[in-house]
């Protein structure tokens, strides 16, 4: 109990409290990583006011609960963290050290599509906190459109190959894909959204047929998918999302109409999806990405090539409110994000494909901005990062 073995700081230290427990760390995309802990039991003989946190590297940060958020923390730098507990009488003892992350710039890699020419293998990225043109990464094992991506914060996991290949990269390099496992059933024009360890996708349709199920994977092993649950009904092209507890899928088309449709699930509990709220319209082929806090829902095809982008607050039901317009109106987009900002590369403006590239901050409503052009004019692009809203 700390009153004791006392903290090690303090007016009086035999009143402080004990440390936090169960303290780990994650991110660490553009230099920002989130410390979480369990505050301690015992409090010494004053409440808590606060906690602090540390890293190896010398950078500190506070806050009144967990998590707690680092930033400016050096790229390329491994560092490793601790956690205190602070009352009136002083500092507890450190908390045990977490594991180390090594700071990267956030990636962002679009994926597959249609030139008009036929599907392409292309993968292509860029680095989300800047603005350029995207450079060419790799190439997918097959030529495909449509797919389902899913991003820890070192893996990229793409399915819906419309047959039952899983295939993974290393995010952070360059290179060809490589097989990770199979679906559990044929699919296409599915989507897919994760946490920082579980992937979740839908089936999408096969063979004029629109799916209900979802699956899921662990995106640090690989292997074949797992039965997750339903969605509410059965569609493809929809949406999704993620914070680090819930993944939300929105719109999209079942076999005989678009639907306004949103669900959302528990990532890390198997199940069937639950009622959200609704789309301000009915919508197939949007797109969608997150912070840990904001989901945005962004063109699609109603009407046809819609320049439109909606939000949601993830943890909060509800129906979709407006955030602002794109550059370009379209539909088929690719969408990703990191932690604050959204960027929507290509898609089909209702006469032409396109290479734009635009972007938002996510927690601030208002239009999208220039952030450069793809390698070409491509839609039907999907989308991943190691920095979005799901970890």
């Amino acid at each position: 109990m700390a009153r004791r073995n006392g903290g090690f700081i303090g007016t009086d230290g035999l009143d402080a409290p004990d440390p936090p427990t169960g303290v780990s760390v994650s991110g660490g995309a553009d230099g920002v990583a989130s410390i979480s802990f369990t505050a301690p039991s015992d409090t010494g003989t004053s409440a808590i006011t606060g906690f602090v946190a540390t890293a190896s590297t010398g950078v500190g940060a506070t806050g009144t609960s967990s998590p707690i958020s680092f930033t400016g923390l050096t790229l390329g730098t491994a560092a490793t963290f601790r956690a205190y507990a602070v009352n009136a009488y002083g500092t507890s003892a450190a908390s045990d050290v977490t594991s180390a992350v090594t700071p990267q710039a956030s990636r962002g890699v679009f994926v597959g599509g249609n030139t008009g020419s036929g599907n392409i293998n292309v993968m292509q990225y860029i680095a989300i906190a800047t603005t350029g043109n995207s450079v060419d990464f790799g190439d997918l094992s097959a030529s495909d459109n449509g797919l389902a991506t899913m991003a820890s914060s070192t893996r990229g996991v793409i399915t819906g190959f419309g047959n039952t290949k899983i295939e993974y990269i290393t995010i952070a390099t360059t290179g060809n894909t490589t097989d990770f496992g199979d679906t559990l059933g044929n699919s296409s024009a599915n989507a897919g959204l994760a946490n920082s360890t579980r992937g979740v996708y839908t089936q999408g349709s096969n063979a004029a047929v629109s799916h209900n199920q979802i699956e899921y994977i662990t995106i640090a092993n690989t292997g074949n998918g797992t039965d997750f649950g339903d969605l509410s009904v059965g569609r493809y092209y929809p949406g999704a999302c993620a914070s680090p507890t819930r993944g939300v899928f929105a719109g999209g088309e079942s076999t005989s109409a678009r639907t306004n449709i949103i669900d959302y699930i528990t990532i890390a509990t198997t199940g069937n999806a639950t009622d959200f709220g609704d789309l301000d319209n009915t919508s197939n082929y949007n797109s969608s990405c997150s912070s840990s806090i904001r989901g945005l829902f962004v063109g699609g095809n109603n009407p046809v090539g819609s320049n439109v982008i909606q939000y949601i607050t993830i943890a909060t039901t509800g129906n979709t409110a407006d955030f602002g317009d794109l550059t370009i109106g379209r539909s088929y987009i690719g969408s990703l994000s990191n932690a604050t900002r959204g960027v929507h590369g290509g898609g089909y403006d209702s006469n032409n494909k396109v290479n734009v590239i635009d972007y938002v901050n996510i927690a601030s409503t208002g239009n999208s901005t220039d952030f450069g052009d793809l390698l070409a004019a491509n839609q039907l692009v999907a989308g991943l990062s190691n920095a979005h809203g799901g970890l």
